[in-house]
């Protein structure tokens, strides 16, 4: 049986710098079950965390440099300033360090990074790795950020230092899921509601192994899209539309812009009725929702892809599925599926098969269990302050 990441950093910590780490920060990945490109237009997502993370095992130091070592590469940088390097995944771990509210101690640390979240897979490898780097600048520089404070400062270092100009969700739902749960957000109010996932539907994430980068992607031009609507129609977000109101409110809107809005739309009410279907176990009603949702980020949102296409159709047509759809971004990477618990094994065979035979690529599917956000877990005997 292979490592778990934290055991992997662990490990990594004491081969790279010879000492046994303080502690270790871990993070989980996130799937979306519902609700892609709603939130960063104030909208709704049902998201939950996985049994995917990354871990940082770390130890302070006694100035102000970053010392890192990972699978991708190592990262040197020092704090005063925080400037732009390499290698690139360094970038989310700068741009945290740029604008996590200072503790009452500037200092660096070393740390060694593992993780078993896929990249580019929309599966939020970045935000795990943004949300774990922040809690080890907490701890060594002895901060007082509250949890909201380092997801907003994470999603300030995606949108502001990588150039990703993401919404809330992924650095909430990495920080703030709970075990057995998805998490309904308002991704304006930022209320968050613990919605139960039932013992018979089991989530399903479907990986074509086929991979993009979001900043070059069209992500940006999508969210552009929607701003443009919602400044035409006079409100602050889509948010504030419903589906009447944007079907007599078309004039003088570009046509694939009012596409990019409908998806939005009519997204946001199907994410409330899914948070309600998946509250009482109504698994049908769920994966018809998926289902629809697919087919409005396909048709409308246009951010699915051949190879998305073709797993969520095999999945469909595997035994016990009750849903599927593109999760995430979209553009490439994982589809997820609501299946029943019974029949998850007959599911991942058949859908791989069929996959393989329609792409002549390989999937890696694998169910997941709702669980816990991002924790800090340090050393039964932690070094003193120095």
């Amino acid at each position: 049986m292979s490592l778990a990441p934290e055991q992997l950093a662990r490990r990594r910590f004491l081969d790279r710098f010879g000492r046994t780490p303080e502690g270790v920060a871990v993070a989980p990945g996130r799937v979306n079950l519902i609700g892609d490109h709603t939130d960063y237009n104030d909208g709704f997502v049902l998201p939950m965390a996985i049994d995917r993370s990354l871990a940082i095992a770390f130890s302070r130091r006694d100035d102000t440099t970053i010392d890192l070592s990972s699978d991708l590469g190592d990262a040197t940088f020092g704090l005063d300033p925080v400037t732009h390097g390499e290698p690139s995944w360094s970038e989310y771990v700068r741009g945290v360090a740029s604008t996590l509210p200072v503790g009452a101690q500037r200092r660096g640390w070393d740390g060694a990074i593992a993780s078993d979240i896929p990249a580019g897979a929309g599966l939020s490898s970045s935000a795990a790795l943004e949300i774990a780097s922040a809690l080890v600048f907490e701890h060594v520089g002895r901060g007082s950020a509250s949890t909201m404070d380092i997801v907003r400062a994470s999603q300030r270092a995606e949108r502001e230092w990588v150039g990703m100009d993401c919404g809330i969700m992924d650095q909430m739902s990495v920080a703030m899921s709970r075990s057995g749960h998805a998490l309904l957000i308002d991704c304006r109010t930022l209320e968050r509601t613990l919605v139960p996932v039932p013992d018979s539907i089991v989530f399903v994430i479907l990986d074509t192994s086929t991979r993009r980068e979001l900043v070059t992607s069209a992500y940006n031009e999508r969210r552009a899209a929607c701003e443009r609507v919602a400044s035409h129609l006079g409100v602050a977000a889509l948010r504030d539309v419903d589906a009447d109101g944007l079907a007599t409110a078309g004039d003088g809107l570009d046509p694939i812009d009012l596409l990019r809005a409908r998806h939005v739309v009519t997204e946001n009410a199907r994410v409330l009725e899914a948070a309600r279907a998946l509250e009482a176990g109504d698994g049908e009603r769920l994966g018809s929702l998926m289902n629809d949702s697919h087919t409005s980020l396909r048709d409308d949102f246009a951010s699915s892809s051949d190879a998305l296409d073709a797993i969520v159709e095999a999945a469909r047509m595997a035994p016990g599925c009750l849903g599927a759809r593109v999760t995430g971004a979209g553009f490439a990477g994982c589809a997820v599926a609501a299946v029943r618990a019974e029949d998850v094994d007959g599911f991942i065979s058949h859908t791989t098969e069929r996959f393989r035979d329609e792409t002549g690529l390989i999937a890696d599917l694998h169910p997941c269990r709702p669980g816990d956000g991002a924790t800090l877990r340090l050393a039964e005997r932690p070094p003193s302050w120095r």
